[in-house]
């Protein structure tokens, strides 16, 4: 019976450790009904190909459709940025003065930064929204969860953390992984833990409902 009981114990434990974490928090007391479009500037960390970059942005702007808001997708920020020559003038999308930069040249009143420390038999997600107007935070969030490890070079399984950066986007140029999508495995564990840190983004039609 004590032999069940451990096993059992042990099999809970197991369980509990794989389960997927998220926190998450947003400023209270702010009119998120009043932010019509959201940049998503950055996606940066563990993931070396850009598509898989803009794949995770696209679950983003997924979720941002859902609950009201107007999303620039990666590519589209990239794009308009270019069409204004002012690419060349922001040095680091990732630090909020440089996605604060964008969202002013963009003229839109918020701006998304995405970051994957880990992306492997882990997956860890951050994303901060920013008022571009005074800088503050609107909205952060964390998810981790359990990854397949099936993001490849060369067929060979890849977890890969931030501390890895400055190797990563030099060895996935040479290797020629910069294009390369995530796994349809990975691509829905990521969408599930983006979709879990979304649930605590605050929903314009439910705030402008309240307040009509």
């Amino acid at each position: 019976m004590k032999i069940v009981i451990n096993i059992l114990a042990i099999a809970i434990l197991l369980i509990g450790g794989c389960r997927s974490q998220q926190e998450s928090s947003f400023r209270a007391g702010y009119d998120f009904s009043t932010v019509n479009k959201v940049a998503i500037v950055a996606v940066e960390g563990a993931v070396p190909s850009e598509v898989a970059k803009d794949e995770i942005a696209d679950f983003f702007a997924i979720e941002l459709l859902e609950r009201g808001y107007a999303p620039m997708g990666r590519v589209q920020v990239r794009a308009s940025l270019a069409e204004q020559e002012a690419e060349d003038e922001i040095t680091d999308l990732t630090t909020p003065e440089g996605a604060v930069a964008v969202g002013l040249a963009l003229d839109v009143p918020a701006v998304l930064t995405i970051k994957i420390p880990h992306f492997g038999e882990k997956i860890s997600i951050s994303a901060t929204m920013i008022d571009v107007e005074d800088h503050s935070i609107l909205w952060l969030a964390t998810g981790t969860g359990r990854g397949g490890g099936t993001f490849s070079i060369f067929g060979s399984k890849s977890g890969r953390s931030e501390d890895e950066g400055l190797l990563g986007p030099i060895m996935g140029d040479v290797m020629g992984v910069t294009d390369q999508p995530l796994s349809p495995e990975d691509a829905e564990r990521a969408q599930r833990i983006v979709k879990r840190m979304c649930r605590s983004l605050p929903s314009k039609q439910v705030q402008a409902a309240q307040e009509w």
